[in-house]
């Protein structure tokens, strides 16, 4: 029966190309926009994750509190004690200190005196030691434009954009005027070694990177960090599993009446993230359930409009003597073959796209200027598993759908009516 019946759809390909045609075209965007969309929202999670929240972060409860400032007062001390704690009791999770600072940078001419100065944001990462994995957390190696990464505590890497900006060449001295942990003015000489791009246009403006000790040589704060950065393993962030942990972590250390006591913050709760990815899944919920929807609605009606356009056939079979249940089940059996067919091309060129999306993306770094999110300048897509099916729910069952519902019409006209419209 299933050769036959592909045998017919082949030969009468008026039944057969065009239904594949428009099952092919929907299944591939519902698959390509849901992979584009999916694709945006994990980007999301993984700039802020690397570059700013982490998985989870640990902080003082001052310096949670004035965030946005970076306030080094507020300081984690005892910093080596508190990460080999963690690690013995969170095994699983890879923990990174970091200091975040403000300052200027001051350029000086062949004299020694200042020839220009700008405002720089600057993060204090370990970069020297050799199992520390910051390099891959932050893929500096790939954003590295020029130069090399630092060797010495006394190095630094610096924006690209901020770099030809100040026409800043590689080997130069640079000065970074910042305050220390303790509220007093600090001066450090740094070497620029290597200039940097994220394509992350909130960073890319004007950013340093120096190496924890230099960061803790130049601000004043021996053996103590801003804050301290968890990641799960395989870098995949468990809503959950970090929950609980923080939960715990806070239940143990943290003292409200203690503004420098530690305190664990989950990715969600910081960065105004939580609002922000509630209402990006949602929408991105909504969008997709309509365009499958929609989907789903063009194909049934494919599938409703192919079945009726066949009544003057359908006559003709039950004058031979066929029983009006084979000829449901037969239109069945083709409707699902049309799409099953429809949904494995579909899905392969949806797939075929959003692959390429996710390897070469989309440059949006232009409608990005004024974001106040962490993202990245260039949009890609993501395949999911669900990648994988989600075209079949309108490619497949839509179209029998339509193909049942219109076959209902065989079991309430009279033979004699359906002859009637073949002669028209």
């Amino acid at each position: 029966m299933i050769h036959f019946l592909i045998k017919g759809l082949l030969r009468d390909r008026s039944r057969s190309f065009l239904p594949i045609t428009v099952v092919v075209l929907g299944v591939a965007l519902s698959v390509f926009l849901y992979s584009w969309i999916i694709g945006a929202v994990n980007d999301i999670i993984r700039v802020n994750a690397s570059f700013y929240t982490g998985h989870v972060k640990i902080m003082t409860r001052g310096y949670a509190n004035e965030i946005d400032q970076s306030p080094n007062d507020f300081a984690l001390v005892g910093v080596d004690t508190l990460l080999a704690e963690l690690r013995q009791s969170y095994p699983k999770m890879t923990w990174v200190p970091r200091i975040r600072f403000g300052g200027l940078l001051d350029i000086p001419d062949q004299k020694g005196n200042t020839r220009v100065q700008s405002p720089v944001m600057g993060m204090g990462v370990d970069i020297l030691s050799s199992h520390s994995p910051e390099i891959q957390i932050l893929n500096i190696k790939a954003a590295l434009v020029r130069g090399r990464l630092p060797k010495t505590s006394g190095e630094m890497l610096i924006s690209d954009n901020l770099a030809r900006r100040l026409q800043l060449p590689l080997g130069a001295s640079a000065t970074l005027i910042s305050s220390t942990m303790d509220g007093s003015l600090a001066m450090q000489n740094f070497i620029v070694v290597g200039t940097i791009r994220f394509g992350i246009r909130a960073i890319d403006r004007g950013s340093i990177i120096v190496d924890l000790k230099g960061a803790q040589e130049a601000l004043d704060m021996n053996n103590a960090t801003g804050e301290i950065l968890g990641f799960f393993p395989h870098f995949l962030y468990q809503k959950k599993e970090a929950v609980l942990m923080a939960q715990s972590f806070n239940k143990k250390f943290s003292r409200q009446d203690d503004p420098f006591s530690p305190e664990m913050l989950c990715l969600a709760d910081q960065n105004n993230l939580a609002d922000m990815l509630s209402y990006v899944n949602q929408a991105a919920a909504i969008i997709v359930a309509i365009f499958i929807f929609a989907m789903s609605i063009v194909l049934w009606n494919a599938g409703l409009m192919g079945g009726l356009r066949r009544y003057g056939e359908i006559g003709i079979r039950l004058a031979m003597g066929e029983e009006k249940g084979h000829i449901y089940r037969t239109m069945i059996y083709e409707s699902a073959l049309i799409g099953t067919v429809g949904s494995v091309i579909g899905t392969g060129i949806g797939l075929a796209c959003s692959y390429y999306l996710q390897l070469h993306g989309i440059d949006i770094g232009s409608m990005l200027k004024n974001a106040s999110v962490l993202m990245s300048n260039v949009m890609r897509a993501q395949v999911t598993p669900t990648s994988y099916f989600i075209g079949f729910i309108p490619g497949l069952f839509a179209s029998i759908l339509g193909t049942m519902i219109a076959g209902i019409g065989v079991y309430r006209r009279k033979t004699a009516q359906l002859f009637k419209e073949l002669e028209v």
